[in-house]
Protein backbone atom coordinates (compact mmCIF):
# COMPACT_ATOMS: atom_id res chain seq x y z
CA UNK A 1 0.00 0.00 0.00
CA UNK A 2 2.64 2.55 0.67
CA UNK A 3 5.76 1.24 -0.66
CA UNK A 4 5.94 3.65 -3.33
CA UNK A 5 4.68 6.32 -1.47
CA UNK A 6 7.16 9.22 -0.23
CA UNK A 7 8.56 9.07 3.68
CA UNK A 8 7.97 11.82 5.46
CA UNK A 9 10.56 11.68 8.83
CA UNK A 10 9.38 13.74 12.19
CA UNK A 11 11.16 14.87 15.19
CA UNK A 12 10.29 17.43 18.18
CA UNK A 13 12.40 20.67 18.58
CA UNK A 14 11.90 23.13 20.78
CA UNK A 15 14.22 26.15 19.41
CA UNK A 16 13.61 26.59 15.98
CA UNK A 17 16.96 29.17 15.43
CA UNK A 18 18.92 26.72 17.35
CA UNK A 19 17.30 23.63 15.47
CA UNK A 20 18.71 25.55 11.93
CA UNK A 21 22.07 26.33 13.10
CA UNK A 22 22.75 22.36 14.46
CA UNK A 23 21.11 20.49 10.72
CA UNK A 24 21.69 23.04 8.49
CA UNK A 25 24.46 24.92 9.58
CA UNK A 26 26.32 22.22 11.42
CA UNK A 27 25.08 19.18 9.44
CA UNK A 28 25.03 20.58 6.23
CA UNK A 29 20.81 19.60 5.43
CA UNK A 30 19.25 22.49 3.46
CA UNK A 31 16.13 23.97 4.59
CA UNK A 32 13.07 23.60 2.32
CA UNK A 33 10.85 26.06 4.56
CA UNK A 34 9.54 26.99 7.35
CA UNK A 35 6.26 27.89 9.31
CA UNK A 36 4.65 28.54 12.70
CA UNK A 37 4.35 24.45 13.02
CA UNK A 38 8.43 22.99 11.77
CA UNK A 39 11.46 23.71 10.14
CA UNK A 40 11.49 21.42 7.29
CA UNK A 41 14.80 20.32 5.49
CA UNK A 42 15.73 17.90 2.50
CA UNK A 43 17.94 14.98 4.34
CA UNK A 44 19.25 13.66 0.56
CA UNK A 45 15.32 13.75 -0.68
CA UNK A 46 13.68 12.93 2.28
CA UNK A 47 11.68 15.62 4.02
CA UNK A 48 12.92 15.96 7.27
CA UNK A 49 9.57 17.48 9.80
CA UNK A 50 10.73 19.27 12.81
CA UNK A 51 7.80 19.67 14.53
CA UNK A 52 7.94 23.14 16.97
CA UNK A 53 7.01 21.80 20.83
CA UNK A 54 7.05 23.69 23.69
CA UNK A 55 8.76 20.58 25.61
CA UNK A 56 10.51 17.53 24.11
CA UNK A 57 9.83 14.01 25.30
CA UNK A 58 13.45 12.41 24.46
CA UNK A 59 13.29 8.78 23.77
CA UNK A 60 15.96 6.91 24.85
CA UNK A 61 16.71 5.37 21.93
CA UNK A 62 17.78 6.69 18.27
CA UNK A 63 15.37 8.96 16.97
CA UNK A 64 17.20 10.15 12.86
CA UNK A 65 20.17 8.25 11.49
CA UNK A 66 22.57 8.45 8.38
CA UNK A 67 23.62 5.59 6.70
CA UNK A 68 27.49 6.85 5.51
CA UNK A 69 30.53 5.96 3.72
CA UNK A 70 32.99 6.66 6.33
CA UNK A 71 31.85 7.04 9.91
CA UNK A 72 35.09 7.85 11.10
CA UNK A 73 35.49 10.69 9.14
CA UNK A 74 32.00 11.74 9.70
CA UNK A 75 32.54 11.59 13.45
CA UNK A 76 36.05 13.26 13.65
CA UNK A 77 34.47 16.31 11.24
CA UNK A 78 31.72 16.61 13.53
CA UNK A 79 34.03 16.15 16.63
CA UNK A 80 35.91 19.41 15.19
CA UNK A 81 32.65 21.56 15.34
CA UNK A 82 31.90 20.37 18.70
CA UNK A 83 29.78 17.35 18.75
CA UNK A 84 30.39 15.35 21.30
CA UNK A 85 29.87 11.18 20.52
CA UNK A 86 27.61 9.42 22.86
CA UNK A 87 28.94 6.64 25.25
CA UNK A 88 27.39 3.27 26.20
CA UNK A 89 28.94 1.83 29.25
CA UNK A 90 27.28 -1.37 28.35
CA UNK A 91 29.03 -1.31 24.59
CA UNK A 92 32.61 -1.36 23.61
CA UNK A 93 33.57 2.09 21.64
CA UNK A 94 36.69 2.79 20.12
CA UNK A 95 38.26 6.48 20.78
CA UNK A 96 35.56 8.15 18.58
CA UNK A 97 33.18 6.66 20.28
CA UNK A 98 32.36 4.10 16.85
CA UNK A 99 31.36 0.70 18.01
CA UNK A 100 31.16 -2.25 15.97
CA UNK A 101 27.89 -4.10 15.96
CA UNK A 102 27.99 -8.51 15.38
CA UNK A 103 27.21 -7.66 11.69
CA UNK A 104 30.46 -5.52 11.21
CA UNK A 105 28.12 -2.07 10.89
CA UNK A 106 29.84 0.28 12.45
CA UNK A 107 27.92 2.98 14.43
CA UNK A 108 28.51 6.25 16.40
CA UNK A 109 25.88 8.59 18.10
CA UNK A 110 25.09 12.15 19.01
CA UNK A 111 23.14 14.34 20.38
CA UNK A 112 20.84 17.56 18.73
CA UNK A 113 20.26 20.76 20.89
CA UNK A 114 17.35 19.31 21.97
CA UNK A 115 18.80 15.79 22.98
CA UNK A 116 17.26 14.21 19.81
CA UNK A 117 19.61 10.89 20.07
CA UNK A 118 20.95 10.99 16.15
CA UNK A 119 23.10 8.42 14.72
CA UNK A 120 25.53 7.52 11.79
CA UNK A 121 25.70 3.74 10.67
CA UNK A 122 28.54 2.94 8.31
CA UNK A 123 27.64 -0.97 6.76
CA UNK A 124 30.34 -3.77 6.86
CA UNK A 125 31.73 -3.97 3.37
CA UNK A 126 31.07 0.10 2.47
CA UNK A 127 34.12 1.66 0.89
CA UNK A 128 35.21 3.95 3.55
CA UNK A 129 37.72 4.46 6.11
CA UNK A 130 38.33 2.04 8.86
CA UNK A 131 39.87 2.59 12.30
CA UNK A 132 43.54 4.44 10.69
CA UNK A 133 41.60 7.63 9.37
Amino acid sequence: MLANSKLIVFAAITDAGRARDFYCGLLGLPAREESEFALVLDANGVELRLQKVDRVVVPPYTSLGWQVDSVTKIVRELAAKGVVTVRYGFLQQDEDGIWQSPSGARIAWFRDPDGNVLSLTEIAGDPGETDKA
